[in-house]
């Protein structure tokens, strides 16, 4: 009996670990998977994978162009997946593990008429506009899954009420910060993100899990290099990317989830965190408060379809 093939739609996969995600799923040798990738350099990603020699009779992957940010190009990746879903393919999976550490100013040409950093729009704001888009498809493809590549940086946000100042395009605030402030509000979208497909699933509308994972401390990334810091191999708990991308994988598999529907982040070393480790992320109203609505996103960024 064969194995039904799975559709996994990812950002941040060109590269890194979500390219030895990928490439240590090709490898698989059962489970078939149809991969639909988001990069900004289709052609250089598709070279990358293409000397990966992977079984292209049991597994499918295409690369679509995905500059997260630009919303407009969000929505435009979008609908190019809807396309090549169709209605014959289910999307099991979307991993959301595109990140930056791009600071935030100080203002510019490029900046000027802005609302957010750089580091929000492609941590956050594109990628929960993403979700939007894709919601449908996941709900109509239950059960499915979104997983939300996090951070332990989340920890270093000890004052939530400076993020919107912080966050704003030329705050001047240095990527360091930008990139723990950021990845915090991408936490407090994906237990939005929970609670909304929660609620759909009481009303019988379908089964969405959401899980947040953190790949561990990965030198070898480079994902410093934007913040002008860098990770050393000798950090206590580094890890190689092969391991970050296992740590990824677990959020795929486990189904051992706890009770308390709040612990949705799956640590590195294979732990649920408690609730008091991710505190300032469970305030509902600041949830709210950085969740948009698809047409609240669309308004502002002049995307309403005529």
């Amino acid at each position: 009996m064969s194995t039904i093939t799975k559709t996994i739609v990812a950002t941040g996969a060109s590269s890194g670990l979500g390219f030895e995600l990928v490439k240590q799923l090709l490898s698989q040798p059962s489970q078939p998977y149809n991969f639909i990738l988001g990069a900004r350099d289709v052609s250089r990603t598709q070279q990358a994978y293409s000397s990966l020699n992977y079984d292209n009779t049991k597994h499918s992957l295409t690369v679509l162009p995905l500059e997260l940010n630009s919303l407009k190009n969000t929505k435009t990746f979008a609908q190019q997946t809807l396309e090549k879903l169709g209605s014959q393919h289910k999307l099991d999976y979307l991993l959301l593990n595109a990140g930056i550490t791009d600071p935030a100013g100080p203002p510019t040409e490029k900046t000027k008429g802005q609302k957010w950093c750089d580091a929000l729009v492609v941590n956050h704001l594109a990628q929960h506009y993403l979700i939007h888009l894709l919601k449908p498809k996941l709900l109509s493809s239950s059960p499915a899954r979104v997983i939300v590549v996090s951070s332990g940086s989340i920890r270093r946000v000890s004052d939530v009420s400076t993020l919107e100042q912080d966050l704003r395009a030329g705050s001047g605030v240095t990527g360091h910060d930008t990139y723990s402030q950021s990845k915090f509000v991408q936490l407090l979208g994906a237990h939005w993100w929970r609670r909304q497909f929660t609620a759909l699933n009481e009303q019988g509308k379908g089964d969405v899990k959401v899980v947040a994972v953190s790949p561990g401390l990965i030198p070898a990334t480079g994902i410093g290099r934007g913040a002008g810091f860098a990770i050393s191999d000798k950090m206590p708990d580094a890890k190689t990317v092969p391991e970050g991308a296992q740590s990824i994988f677990r959020a795929f598999t486990r189904d051992d989830f706890p009770e308390d529907p709040d612990q949705i982040f799956l640590t590195s070393w294979g732990e649920w965190w408690s609730k008091d480790t991710i505190e300032k992320t469970l305030d509902k109203e600041l949830q709210d408060k950085w969740c948009p609505s698809k047409e609240e996103i669309e308004q502002e960024e002049g995307l309403v379809d005529a």
